[in-house]
């Protein structure tokens, strides 16, 4: 079911739509919240005020101006700094404290994205033979060295990078060529 068919059920008070709503957004925008705040009440708080108005009906979510995850993260950007004055209200909202929060439009842009390449990622490295899994993550996503990766694993040195390489060449088919573009420029 599509973002927008839960939230169009979630109008019609149907819990379940928000609890899959809910499982759905509650990490990314969790940490979303989190970076945003440098505070775990605050964005946990943050977390349950949007979602308390999103069952109400507090803003309205038109599909034909945006996804309705950039809608959900500038929601909870917006709560976040609400929670903020309200704790802090003799902070100043200043061009020096504005500049730390980060802009709506790109980093939910780009927290979505990632998002979203991730799941592309996860679900191609799923496809790999567990022994190619094993040697990727241990490389690219715990930044050990081919021969780190052969001690650990107890095998030689060659095996590893074979696996690297042909698990790379896999990837490589499965994965959108867009998003191996933007990896290669990073």
């Amino acid at each position: 079911m599509t973002d927008y068919e839960l939230y169009e059920r979630v109008r019609q008070k149907d819990k379940q739509a928000l609890e899959t709503l809910y499982d759905r957004y509650e990490r990314i925008l969790y940490a979303f919240l989190m970076q945003l705040t440098q505070d775990r009440d605050l964005a946990e708080e943050a977390m349950q005020e949007v979602f308390i108005k999103l069952w109400r009906g507090v803003g309205v979510y038109d599909e034909t101006k945006g996804q309705f995850r950039s809608w959900l993260f500038t929601m909870g950007r917006n709560v976040a700094i609400d929670l903020i004055r309200r704790r802090k209200p003799d902070l100043q909202l200043d061009e020096s404290y504005a500049e730390t929060i980060p802009s709506t439009e790109r980093s939910v842009e780009r927290e979505v994205e990632w998002q979203e390449e991730r799941t592309q990622i996860e679900t191609a490295m799923a496809e790999l033979p567990a022994e190619q899994q094993q040697v990727v993550r241990l490389m690219y996503f715990q930044g050990l060295s081919q021969q780190k990766i052969a001690d650990a694993c107890g095998i030689p040195l060659g095996t590893v990078k074979g696996r690297i390489r042909l698990a790379l060449k896999q990837l490589r088919r499965r994965l959108s060529p867009d998003l191996i573009d933007k990896e290669v420029e990073r």
